[in-house]
Order: structure tokens, then sequence, then C-alpha cells
């Protein structure tokens, strides 16, 4: 990949983002313009079809959301668990928008080489540099082994961390997903995973199935297909098997009880798809 062409899966969440603050009424669950600014996309960028207010409102709230839910954790285990990773980071802004709480942990954004490069030269131009508590680990994640690349970072496995996968298990194979829980359970004692997933469509609310063919079919239009889905048991189920303490779903209803309810747009996320949360 070009070191000046970002995914553009990362692109479009980094503007779903900033749709919410810009249509959505506040309070806004996340307040993310950042990953905007470091697009800098032409003029006209509302006009784009996957942009349309209406069609992804849904998604707008199931992103940012799953965002929202990860760093109210980090709030919370802030000065006791010292490292923070994010798997597919994209362009994830957590570290620019809350350095009050970032700076508290060393955080590990891993994802493709090219997508990292570019971040990282943008966060320079734009003003926001790359701290020392900031690392990027590059991986190309079909040849190299993500988790050899953490540790060289600097990631320390004895000490406990968080570790988000967000958006990430729908595009690996059964697998991989397999190996990446299996892997992550190795974490020291103490680490908390929150990994979203995607459950199958007949377990898709029925007004949401449009949203989910939409979201399959601009998938396989960009190159990168959904590939694994999983009920919430089998994950659950999958995350217990793989050495973890304990695991428990996160459904769309407790998401949207806890973070949409009472607004007077009515906005909720989909259970297009939902979290697990798995503890060592």
């Amino acid at each position: 990949m070009s070191p000046e062409i970002p995914d553009q899966t990362a692109v479009r969440v980094a503007l779903w983002r900033a749709l919410h603050v810009q249509l959505d009424p506040a309070p806004h669950v996340l307040d993310d313009e950042i990953g905007l600014q470091l697009v800098d996309p032409p003029t006209g960028w509302r006009d784009r079809g996957d942009m349309d207010p209406v069609v992804t409102s849904r998604f707008r709230a199931s992103i940012v959301v799953r965002s929202r839910f990860v760093e109210d954790l980090l709030a919370e285990q802030a000065g006791r668990v010292p490292q923070y990773v994010l798997l597919g980071a994209g362009l994830d802004t957590f570290a620019q928008r809350r350095p009050d709480i970032a700076a508290q942990y060393r955080i590990f954004e891993v994802d493709q080489p090219g997508t990292q490069q570019w971040k990282r030269q943008r966060l320079t131009e734009t003003g926001y540099g790359l701290p020392e508590w900031l690392h990027s680990v590059p991986v190309d994640f079909e040849t190299d082994s993500w988790w050899d690349r953490l540790v060289a970072a600097g990631f320390d496995p004895a000490r406990p961390a968080i570790v988000a996968s967000l958006g990430v298990s729908m595009y690996l194979t059964d697998e991989a997903n397999r190996e990446t829980l299996s892997l992550l359970a190795r974490s020291a004692p103490g680490s908390t995973v929150v990994m979203t997933f995607m459950p199958p469509a007949e377990l898709i609310y029925e007004h949401d199935r449009s949203g989910r063919e939409f979201a399959d079919t601009g998938a396989a239009a960009s190159g990168t297909p959904f590939v694994s889905f999983y009920p919430p048991d089998r994950i659950v189920a999958m995350a217990l098997d793989a050495g973890f303490t304990q695991a428990r779903h996160v459904s769309a209803g407790l998401l949207n009880e806890r973070y949409f309810a009472g607004r007077p747009d009515g906005l909720q996320t989909t259970n297009g798809e939902e979290l697990l949360v798995a503890t060592t």
C-alpha cells in the first residue's frame, strides 16, 4: 500500500465519527473530528454515497459506541493497567483526544505499514505530534506475526493490558480469530480484551438487515469481504476455550440502554456488530 493512501475502511470510519458530531444532536457519544482533520477530504465529502445521513445513521452509532465503550474502560482502569493495544488501529484518535487518560498508558497501535506511516505523517503535519508513550506497530498480517512485532515494539506480556480489536474479526478467517484469542488469552492476569464480532444475518434485527446487505456489498466491492460471523454464545465459548477466565457478550440492547437512552433523535446502534469482553 502506498504511504500516501490510508486504508479506505479506516477513512470511512473516521468520516462516520465526524458525521456523528456534525449531524446528530448533542450529547455526542464520541466527540471526534480529529480523524476528519487527518483525512482532510475534498469539499463535498458528505455527498458520498457511503455518507448518506439516513442510511448510515445506525452504522455511525455502532462505530462511535464501540470506541466509547473501550474508552470508558480505559478511564476506569487508568493507573491500574499500564498498557493499551489497538489491533487494527486505523485512524483512531484516542491518544489525541484524551491525552489526560492516554498518557497513563503505553499505547501500541497495530496496523498495516502504509496506514501507519500515513497516519504518523499526518499527525506531525497537523501539529499533534507523536508522544513517547504512543507506539506504532506496523504489521503485514499476511506474513508477519503481530504478536512478535508487538513484543519487539516494547509490549510487556508479563504486565496486564487492555486490548481492543474493533471492526477486525469479520475480515479474518475463523482459524485466524481463534489464533488471535489464544494469543491474547496468554496476557498477564488482569488483562481485558474487547473484540467486536458480526452475528450471522438471521440474528440481525429485521430493520437492520438491509443495512447488513449494504455493508456486505460495500465490503466485497472494496476487496475486503466479510468472512466470519458468530452467534454470541459461540464467540463467548471460543474465548473460554482459548483460555480466558471470563467472557461475556455485550449486546446492542445493553449499549443502547447505556449510551443512547432518552435521545431526542432516537439514534440507536445496530446489532449487526456486537461486543465480546474477555478477561484473563
